[in-house]
């Protein structure tokens, strides 16, 4: 189970591994040190408590072919539209993302795990980011808003039957409780954004900004009702609404968990996570968005990655060992 709700501060590195490095010893290094992190027991926790501290550890497409050009996780991602994203910036065979409530931790196990793996790494990128406040969705569910000032994550698999058959990775064996990831960062432009009405902002979303409720009425919690009309015969949710173009059922796919977070350099935006179990999921769902989307003329992509995150792992099965020898 991921936690819930996600913790405040985040950090994503995206690396590569040397030409020479065998991914399975580094691995299982760094599982180890995160086993220690998370225990506390790690005397380069320098005597902070690791509190509510995850660590997520995602290996990419490059690697995953190395075993079995079949099995999830092998495929890149496509390029899209709205991109404008340097060579560095593009894919990446190693993701380490740091999460925590409490911000001190996030730089020192960020430091620690970085030092454990050396020279066998080249970073490629690095982002830092923040969840606002986070605003009750459903029992025991929440999300925050986002810098556009709408709440953001508010659909994904909520139970565990919806888990399992959106989220994690049935099989093949070596991947098995699994899941992938897609990494995009974003910039928004906020200023643009801010000069339309509430009124548009909310055509944009197709959500209520203060209450996070769609168009078409209900709870935040509600499936929006993309068929309602007013008495006119105008839709209530329009047709380049955000809800609308990234729905589930119009696009044909299953549920995406996603895990946003702000950001405010190297420019104001998003750090866009989803974890998913069929990568279509999110491909055939930003292919349908692209072009259509009203959301999407406020953003730039500025990179982007994709990553098998690992199954679980302990002191006897160490971290990659499923996969990696």
């Amino acid at each position: 189970m991921l936690p819930q709700p996600a913790q405040t501060n985040l950090l994503t590195v995206v690396a590569d591994l040397g030409d020479a490095v065998a991914a399975g010893p580094l691995l299982a290094e760094l599982g180890q040190a995160v086993l220690t992190l998370t225990a506390g027991t790690d005397a380069r926790l320098l005597g902070l408590p690791p509190g509510d501290l995850t660590v997520t550890i995602g290996v990419g497409p490059r690697l995953v072919r190395t075993i079995d050009p079949s099995l999830p996780g092998a495929a890149d991602l496509p390029q899209f539209s709205r991109e404008r994203i340097a060579p560095q910036a593009r894919g990446g065979d190693l993701l380490i993302q740091i999460c925590a409530s409490d911000a001190l931790v996030v730089p020192i196990v960020a430091a620690a795990l970085l030092d454990q793996a050396g020279d066998r790494i080249h970073e490629r990128w690095r982002q830092s980011g923040r969840r606002g406040s986070n605003v009750p969705v459903a029992q025991g569910l929440t999300a925050p808003r986002n810098l556009l000032g709408f709440i953001d994550g508010i659909v994904g698999p909520r139970t565990t039957v919806e888990e399992q058959r959106d989220l994690w990775l049935a099989g093949p064996a070596p991947v098995a409780s699994g899941t992938i990831a897609v990494l995009r960062r974003m910039e928004l432009d906020l200023p643009r954004f801010a000069t339309l009405s509430v009124a548009d902002q909310e055509a944009v979303f197709g959500r209520r900004r203060a209450t996070g409720i769609p168009l078409s009425g209900g709870t935040i919690a509600s499936d929006p009702e993309l068929g309602a009309k007013t008495p006119d015969g105008r839709y209530l949710i329009p047709a380049d609404a955000h809800v609308r173009r990234a729905h589930s059922n119009v696009v044909g796919v299953g549920l995406m968990l996603r895990r946003s977070y702000s950001i405010d350099e190297p420019a104001p935006g998003l750090l866009f996570m989803s974890f998913q179990n069929d990568i279509r999921t999110f491909t055939n769902t930003l292919t349908h968005m692209d072009n259509s989307d009203a959301l999407l003329q406020f953003t730039t992509t500025t990179a982007s990655a994709t990553f098998l995150i690992l199954p679980g792992f302990d002191e006897q099965h160490p971290l990659g060992a499923t996969l990696f020898r």
